[in-house]
């Protein structure tokens, strides 16, 4: 594809699913921006040589980056942003002067909806700690580590309890604070028995598992404590069954919408030079899920 106008992309394999398009899309015709975001197919073999293509392209602005290069990615910048730096996962390219520097997004894209006033976690005796439960070792899982580990008492849980254990390492936390999926349920505090209220408050879906065509999250909510949030990635499909049965329990629910556009707003500032319109997420919203 051919073009005279200023452009960006999402890159990835698969990538027809993405929505990034959709919202970028949007907020150029917004504030009548002359320029385009469109989708990428690049498998993981063709990586380098899109980079050096786009990068002798002057109108390339730079792209998004989601599965499966998140992490390969951030090996191929010239410099890396702190946080892509503690992450060691890129999900933002940013071409300056012909060279790539690699950003993490989905850190801000994770906190913003965490930082709603509704989703305020309550204030407990000085015992009782604050718990987070992130599923997953990828990049996405990276980056939830990243934004949580200096707001809880924070755990990784993974299908390979290799995967987890060696994300809790990253964060600085013990082996034992990284598991497998058989592990995962409800933190309990220590000093209170069998029975008595549990202290989890965070849990985070940061692997594929609920998207079309992937197994369930295998958890059980019931006994997770009343004012939970479940937080899950995925957008495709919007209403996982993980977010269904939270739902179904009164849970508080973050959905994986929530954090594309929270994201893509950094995103979009450092390709295009101006914020977006989040006065219109009502209506993007809208939009995304037409």
């Amino acid at each position: 594809m051919t073009s005279n106008k200023p452009y960006a992309e999402v890159i990835g394999d698969p990538i027809a699913h993405s929505k990034s398009p959709l919202i970028h899309g949007f907020w150029l015709d917004a504030l009548g921006i002359d320029a385009e975001y469109r989708p990428a197919r690049v498998a993981v073999d063709g990586l380098n040589d899109y980079l050096s293509h786009r990068l002798a392209d002057p109108l390339w602005r730079g792209c998004n980056v989601t599965m499966p290069h998140k992490l390969t990615v951030a090996s191929r910048m010239r410099d890396l942003d702190p946080l892509a730096t503690d992450t060691g996962a890129v999900n933002t390219v940013v071409a300056r002067g012909g060279a790539p520097f690699g950003y993490n997004t989905d850190v801000a894209g994770i906190l913003e909806p965490l930082d709603r006033p509704e989703n305020a976690i309550g204030d407990y005796p000085n015992h009782v700690a604050t718990y987070a439960q992130v599923v997953g070792a990828g990049g996405a899982a990276r980056a939830a580590g990243a934004a949580l580990v200096r707001r809880f008492d924070l755990e990784f849980y993974n299908r390979t309890p290799a995967g987890a254990v060696e994300l809790a390492a990253r964060f600085g936390l013990p082996d034992h604070y990284g598991m497998g999926l058989d592990k995962l349920g409800p933190v309990r505090n220590p000093d209170e028995g069998a029975g008595d209220q549990r202290y989890s408050h965070v849990l985070v879906n940061a692997s594929p598992m609920g998207m079309a065509g992937r197994p369930a999250l295998p958890v059980d909510l019931d006994a997770y404590h009343a004012d939970t949030i479940v937080f899950d990635m995925v957008y495709a499909p919007l209403e996982t069954p993980l977010l269904a049965a939270a739902r179904a329990r009164g849970l508080r629910t973050i959905d994986g919408l929530e954090m594309l556009v929270a994201q893509a707003a950094v995103a979009f500032e450092m390709f295009f030079g101006a914020p977006p319109p989040r006065d219109r997420d009502d209506e993007l919203r809208e939009r995304l899920l037409a």
